[in-house]
């Protein structure tokens, strides 16, 4: 018999994997906090897009579960692989709801955006604990059971999914997710996930809220030359304060990390690589009027952002080392205002400048 999966959160990228797992044939039961999303899936089934034709269809047949039903899992098999999909901020109750149906052997997997394997351990584990990191996806659920992907896929050119153990071993569990996920797009075992995961938070960090302040898409903000600058110095900070704490950083949007701290500090060669990679991935860009990062389309949509997660971590931990993350703190405070309604989304709060 295959494996019981569950995805708590689904949402763009929950519902994104969910589906195309499903569509595999896996046993997938799809579980969100959004009611209408759910009727939605059990009405007209889930609607995937992407950039090419065969990237649009519609998954029926699913199985999902409102919160308020959860409990029925009590009385079937129990759940072998729990995907936590949901915001950041939702990660221990999350963790908590699905935790009483796992198997015995049962794992729960981190398919989200920050740092949040510390606290799924702290609940089940860390034994328990395999982290996913999806780079460069850009999923979007622009309404009720649809979803469309607005990068294109990595194939052989980029690897997307970035899966591990919390230890560094490749495990027979990181080569079954390996298999499932490699039918979605290109996937890898990694024996670095902490360095995987702070090089997507770095990447987070330089384009979730700037996008989000802003209110341009992140190839927008890469062809403003003031915005630009600022990203770089995000970019810089989160560098340093993750060599701080040891970490092994992977390359960030396709440039070697060192580049960004190097870059910010004054280094006009590095500038100058930094500038011009991001300005021609920006121009190269086909779908550069849509790509809005989750946190930009949770103001659009008047939602929690999880910038606390993202920069506000940053932030916390650079202060823990006593190194200054001016950019990170000036952008919290920004999106925090905007939450509020105190100010207005706007690019004037970063610049005004261009190529």
């Amino acid at each position: 018999m295959g494996k019981r999966i569950a995805i708590v959160g689904a949402g763009a990228l929950g519902g994104y994997v969910g589906g195309y797992l499903t569509r595999q044939g896996q046993d997938v039961t799809l579980i969100d906090m959004w009611p209408e999303n759910i009727e939605a899936m059990r009405s007209r089934g889930l609607e995937l897009d992407g950039v090419t034709p065969e990237e649009k269809f519609t998954v029926n047949n699913l199985r999902t579960m409102h919160l308020t039903e959860v409990q029925s899992l009590s009385k079937e098999k129990p759940i072998d692989i729990a995907f936590i999909s949901v915001k950041s901020y939702d990660t221990e109750w999350a963790t908590m709801l699905i935790k009483p149906y796992l198997a015995p052997d049962g794992y729960v997997v981190s398919l989200q955006n920050c740092v949040n394997e510390e606290k799924i351990a702290g609940i089940v584990g860390w034994g328990r604990t395999v982290g996913v990191i999806a780079s460069v996806i850009s999923v979007e659920m622009f309404d009720a059971a649809r979803i469309r992907r607005t990068a294109a896929k990595g194939g052989d050119k980029h690897t997307v999914f970035r899966i591990g153990e919390v230890h560094g071993v490749i495990t027979g569990r990181v080569r079954e997710l390996v298999d499932m996920f490699s039918k979605i797009d290109s996937a890898k075992a990694v024996t670095n996930l902490w360095g995987e995961r702070w090089s997507k938070l770095t990447q987070n960090g330089m384009r979730n809220g700037v996008s989000a302040v802003t209110g341009l898409t992140t190839p927008q903000c890469d062809l403003n030359a003031g915005i630009r600058r600022f990203a770089i110095q995000l970019g810089a900070e989160a560098v340093r304060v993750a060599q701080a704490l040891g970490y092994e950083l992977e390359k960030v949007g396709g440039i070697k990390p060192g580049l960004f701290a190097l870059a910010a500090e004054g280094n006009a060669d590095a500038m100058a690589e930094v500038e011009q990679h991001m300005i021609a991935r920006a121009k190269e860009n086909p779908r550069a009027d849509m790509q809005r990062p989750s946190m930009a389309q949770d103001i659009g949509k008047g939602r929690r952002t999880e910038i606390d997660f993202m920069n506000g971590y940053i932030v916390e931990r650079g202060r823990a080392l006593r190194i200054p993350t001016p950019g990170h703190e000036k952008l919290v405070d920004l999106v925090r205002k905007i939450e509020r309604g105190e100010l207005d989304v706007s690019p004037c709060h970063l610049g005004r400048g261009t190529t």
